[in-house]
């Protein structure tokens, strides 16, 4: 085998669970290197499904969350997939797998910590609790249990109302966050979010201002809360520009106070895995503030290979019990989401709040694509037509169900 996996280790292959880009870029990084993969179908955006390095496609079963277990455990012993890792691509998997570990241990090994472990990154209310522990700076938050606590809140609008946690796969009904300007507009966001997410499972958060040249990210492969291998990065774009789904212009930065910052928390809740940490700098006070733990592959894990770190093959070594390659990364390398990215570019310009000058400027130069790739043209080819249409019934269903203006994040 290449490029650093051991060799006579290919037998023990990985089941990636979803099939966007981020699972995309655990796809073409084990499969490079002679791994075998699998992919299990699910979500609407499917450009990992169409790799040349998935061995075999599976679908996502439809039923409850202990027949999806089932199933799991179903095709690692109809197929002999025993000791093959997991690789939930997102936050819905990632709680599907954690919530029978132990059944799934049998057969497989997961990339993300038991639930016990990692509950403080996935639910917001223990991830403030933590942030706070190691003092450490985080917008103003609160968790109304009903709407009676949130008529009494003394809010620093603008807020942004959002799920501390999420138990559901996401959909384009399920908005990633409702803002609300003022208290009348909060209720009316709220009424909205909580017909689509438990009430109990909701926040309120302060809005932090600044745009992409405000939002960090520490990224990183850990062992008991050491990093093995990271990088810093701004998160310069991303769209819908407002409260992005997914960033779509990330550079490599360096920014010492993010590292202090990420690395004494992942430390303290002695964590092992891929993990991304994100952070928004106040221009009010110039304090990097956490605002996110995504414990599993984020969207732009792709960038790292530019600094010569590759995450889900490290991952993979990792939990086979190999040597990792310690690597820091250096600034300077970027990553493009480009249909995304052009998209927001051409929205933003007709808007008037873009200047498309700038914006070629960006594209000079190399930078890794979230998508096409020379060896693997195919999901490339495929992904414009398929955003295209995504992104279209995102912004007619958005426009419907959220007639508020659009704040500026």
């Amino acid at each position: 085998m290449k490029n650093g996996a051991p060799r006579g280790w290919a037998a023990s292959g990985a089941l990636v669970m979803g099939a966007d880009y981020r699972a995309l870029g655990v796809v073409r990084s084990l499969g490079r290197h002679g791994i075998p993969v699998w992919l299990v179908k699910r979500g609407g955006h499917l450009v990992a499904a169409t790799s040349r390095y998935v061995r075999r496609r599976v679908p996502w079963p439809s039923g409850d969350d202990s027949g999806m277990i089932d199933y799991l455990v179903g095709i690692a012993v109809t197929h002999k997939l025993d000791g093959w890792l997991l690789f939930p691509t997102d936050d819905y998997a990632v709680a599907l797998v954690d919530g029978d570990y132990e059944a799934l241990a049998c057969h497989y090994r997961s990339t993300v910590p038991r639930w016990e472990d990692v509950r403080w990154a996935c639910d917001k209310r223990l991830l403030y609790d933590a942030v706070e522990k190691v003092r450490l700076v985080q917008p103003w938050t609160a968790f109304p249990t009903n709407r009676d606590d949130l008529e009494s809140l003394e809010c620093p609008f603008p807020v942004i109302i959002k799920p501390a946690l999420r138990l559901q796969p996401s959909t384009l009904r399920t908005p990633k966050s409702w803002p609300a300007s003022d208290r009348q507009s909060l209720l009316a966001r709220y009424d909205e979010a909580s017909a689509v997410v438990p009430a109990e499972h909701l926040m309120v958060q302060e809005v932090v201002p600044g745009d992409g040249d405000s939002q960090f990210s520490y990224a990183a492969l850990c062992k008991d809360g050491e990093s093995l291998a990271s990088l810093v990065a701004r998160r310069t774009r991303q769209f819908p520009s407002d409260f992005g789904q997914l960033s779509t212009y990330v550079e490599t930065v360096d920014q010492p106070r993010v590292v202090e910052a990420a690395t004494r928390l992942l430390a303290t809740m002695r964590f092992t895995g891929l993990v991304e940490v994100e952070f928004k700098r106040d221009p009010r006070d110039g304090q990097f503030k956490v605002l996110d733990v995504n414990p599993r592959v984020w969207g732009w894990h792709t960038l790292a290979r530019r600094v010569g770190i590759d995450f889900p093959l490290f991952a993979w070594l990792l939990f086979n019990g190999a040597p990792v390659p310690e690597r820091r990364g250096r600034a300077g390398e970027r990553w493009m989401h480009f249909s995304a990215d052009l998209r927001l570019a051409v929205s933003e310009a007709l808007a008037g709040s873009f200047s498309l000058r700038a914006y070629i400027r960006s594209l000079s130069g190399p930078r890794e694509s979230a998508i096409f790739a020379w060896d693997d043209p195919l999901p490339g080819l495929l992904d414009l037509p398929l955003f295209a249409c995504t992104a279209g019934r995102r912004l007619l269903l958005s426009r419907r169900l959220s007639p508020s203006k659009r704040l500026t994040a």
